[in-house]
């Protein structure tokens, strides 16, 4: 038996089909410059037929939405500075192998390193591109695996999002990764697709072979080679009972999120772009709770998106929402999120630095692009603008102002702008939780940002390995900190929400129903699940778990408070 991260919740039972790439073996050898780039022209011609090929192929078993990746992939093969930065190093001498090698290292590296969950993925979307160029420059052959036409559970090293979005579901029962977590890739798109996965399973391409029966349990992250029969029984009971479960959330698909004593509260979705709305509709969420706008920055290539390009994206969002609220965030780079064709100046601590609403405060020219277009858009349904990394009541007052203010300009041009547009902030600074009674007299709302409220209350960097136990959201201090957040709200009649990883916990969920938050904020998949926790809860009972929970030394007894709850 081997133990690893349970992503996409399932259970497989099938043979096992062994994904092993090629090997990459950089050359030595130098030829003519101009050989090389012709080496590289071709390869590169060759990438870009082999993912028109791969969306055609998996076409028939992908959404629309999901066969974006490809075009992601392409964009990049296509990309003049990525061929250009090549060239220059072959120019000074290397070869297009390790020229290429070399470049998209070093645009991995940098995507990698970011915090946020759609900038790794664009990380995989590199080494999956450079993969492939790779294999083309040294001639070697990329399994393919459209052509599997049998049952089977993929075991691979890991899963690239052309390998799993290449996967048809009539024939591929689940995955199985060496490497990868949570917020990898593939687990994002075995999400998608539904699939059961289990990432970073460490010896599971030693342990097993082609055509080796296996076992998935993407609900423990356990996973079973040649499991004898009492396993295999025990097993099939746990698999048909887990899809029994599956098919009765779909009664809560479009039931309101109330407990049992009659509270509602809104369950809602975080999305990235505006691509993510159709699984944001399928999951039953009721609205968007964080639309993070910078990854439309993240795509532009060498200039910031204009203002009729955000428009047109923040209008398909709205639109798509039917009324239902859907809260932007404005731009927030810095710290981790870089621009290619945008230089911050070094700094000690970026993430304590020149990002998010101090950036925009400083380049209002900036700002005032994505402002505008928000404005446009707001006339195509329920426009709440949220600002980040919000630290005094007088950077809100400002940020505010501005946004009316450029409302009263397009009004003059003849623009029509919605009156009912909610300006709210993210609480993600210790300083503006607590003073929020007092930034309450001036934000229509609260989103609380929990992944950074967290690591700046503990002073434990989230991405190192060192601190990750201080990573701690149900420690009573965290708890304390988002009770003054809502308690803050209610006192001058304002909602709060939240759009941190927290929200979709489900261990979180009855303590944030007793605190009385009002909104919560997910990835879409969790929806479902957490609206089965809300319904099946008391809210009074919940404010005095809640109570408790506020007394408690330390997480681990919140967490054991929890569970008594949720066993019962």
């Amino acid at each position: 038996m081997l133990k690893g991260i349970a992503t996409s919740s399932g259970i497989a039972i099938g043979k096992v089909y062994k994904l092993e790439q090629p090997i990459i073996q950089i050359s030595e050898s130098v030829k003519e410059p101009s050989k090389e780039i012709e080496d590289l022209e071709n390869a590169l011609n060759k990438t870009i037929a082999d993912i028109e090929q791969i969306k055609q192929r998996a076409s028939s078993s992908l959404k629309e939405e999901e066969l974006a990746i490809f075009d992601a992939h392409l964009m990049m093969a296509q990309d003049p500075e990525f061929k250009d930065q090549i060239i220059a190093m072959i120019n000074d001498g290397s070869n297009a192998q390790l020229a290429t090698k070399t470049v998209s290292d070093n645009m991995i590296s940098m995507f990698e390193s970011m915090e946020d969950t759609y900038f790794k993925e664009r990380a995989a979307d590199i080494k999956d591109v450079s993969f492939r160029l790779l294999c083309n420059l040294l001639g070697l052959t990329i399994p393919d695996l459209t052509t599997i036409n049998e049952e089977v559970v993929i075991v691979a090293e890991e899963m690239t999002p052309s390998d799993t979005a290449q996967l048809n579901k009539k024939y591929a029962l689940g995955f199985v990764t060496e490497i990868g977590g949570k917020t990898s890739h593939a687990a994002i798109m075995a999400v998608a697709l539904g699939l059961p996965a289990v990432v970073g399973c460490t010896g599971v391409m030693k342990a097993c072979k082609h055509g080796d029966t296996i076992i998935l349990d993407a609900k423990e992250g356990i996973v079973i080679v040649n499991p004898d029969d009492k396993q295999l029984e025990e097993y099939s009971q746990k698999k048909e009972a887990f899809l029994k479960e599956k098919e009765a959330l779909q009664v809560l698909l479009h039931q309101p999120s109330i407990t049992l004593d009659g509270h509602q509260v809104e369950l809602v979705a975080n999305i990235g772009s505006p691509k993510d709305m159709d699984n944001v509709i399928e999951n039953g969420a009721e609205g968007v709770g964080l639309y993070r706008t910078e990854f439309l920055y993240m795509e532009s290539v060498d200039s910031f998106p204009s203002e009729q390009a955000q428009f047109e994206a923040y209008k398909v969002v709205l639109e798509k929402a039917e009324g239902q609220r859907v809260v932007v965030r404005t731009l927030d780079i810095g710290g981790d999120k870089k621009l290619p064709y945008f230089e911050f100046d070094p700094e000690m601590n970026p993430f304590l630095g020149y990002r998010a609403i101090r950036l925009c405060l400083d380049r209002k020219d900036i700002f005032k692009t994505q402002v505008r277009a928000l404005l446009k858009a707001s006339t195509y349904g329920k426009l709440a603008i949220m600002f980040p990394m919000i630290a005094t009541i007088d950077e809100f007052k400002s940020a505010k102002q501005f946004v009316l203010d450029t409302k009263e300009e397009l009004i003059k041009e003849g623009v029509k702008v919605s009156d009912e547009i909610e300006i709210g902030m993210m609480v993600e600074i210790p300083a503006s939780a607590a003073l929020a009674d007092e930034f309450a007299k001036y934000a229509d709302f609260f989103s609380i940002g929990t992944n950074d409220l967290i690591q700046y209350s503990m002073a434990a960097d989230r991405m190192s390995e060192k601190v990750a136990y201080l990573y701690q959201p149900l420690n009573p201090a965290i708890l304390r900190l988002i009770k003054m957040t809502i308690d803050g709200a209610h006192s001058k009649g304002k909602w709060c929400g939240m759009c941190g990883e927290m929200a979709g916990d489900p261990k979180a969920a009855p303590v944030l129903l007793g605190l009385g938050l009002d909104e919560f904020s997910m990835s879409a998949s969790r929806i479902l699940p957490t609206r089965k926790i809300i319904t099946s809860l008391n809210k009074k009972d919940m404010e005095d778990l809640a109570n408790k929970a506020l007394k408690c030394d330390n997480e681990q007894e919140v967490i054991d408070l929890v569970n008594s709850v949720l066993k019962d």
